[in-house]
């Protein structure tokens, strides 16, 4: 297996190459890049840097679900945790959302202790992608529409870290000061 900063460095930049050009929601143009580094801050801060293998499956965690990225190449290349880990965290993209939603909502619960912590770092960054300063109506209802869903999902994820807990529930109350 690669060194730790080696690791979380290649995985950085693979994302950076696989979402190259890529949009996020929110936050107008947003580079998506934003998005992941973001993710594996949150994983590297909650994990206090102990635990590179969640760091870069933070980078990864959208690699197979919006690239061409296999699982195949994700274990050959970092190692079959941070590779299940991504699997885990992976959305059937074929199902309409709705469904791919409610299966979050279910499958959570079940879900390893670190995909539970990925899930709860990139809700926490969705969720403050949405707040804006003097929303529009249509951006309000995206925000509540999002925090009432992610707040189903995080509560079958909880209680792995405290403070990623603590920091999605400063996020739901920023964004429900703007309802």
């Amino acid at each position: 297996m690669l060194p730790a900063v080696r690791l979380i460095s290649e995985a950085a930049e693979l994302a950076a190459q696989r979402h190259n050009g890529m949009a996020r929601k929110g936050r107008g143009n947003e580079p998506y890049i934003n998005h992941l580094a973001e993710v594996a801050n949150l994983l590297a801060t909650a994990t206090d840097g102990a635990d590179a293998e969640i760091v870069a499956a933070g980078w990864l965690h959208d690699a197979i679900e919006d690239t061409d990225t296999a699982p195949e190449e994700l274990a050959q290349r970092f190692s079959a945790r941070v590779a299940s880990l991504v699997v885990e965290c992976t959305d059937d993209m074929s199902l309409p959302k709705a469904e791919r939603r409610r299966r979050q909502v279910m499958d959570a619960p079940n879900k390893s202790a670190g995909a539970k912590l990925i899930k709860i770092a990139d809700k926490i960054s969705n969720t403050g992608a949405r707040i804006q300063t003097d929303p529009s109506a249509e951006e309000r209802d995206d925000l509540a529409d999002y925090v009432e869903w992610a707040t189903q999902v995080v509560a079958g994820c909880r209680g792995g870290n405290a403070w990623l807990d603590e920091k999605f529930d400063d996020a739901v109350k920023a964004a429900r000061a703007l309802l």
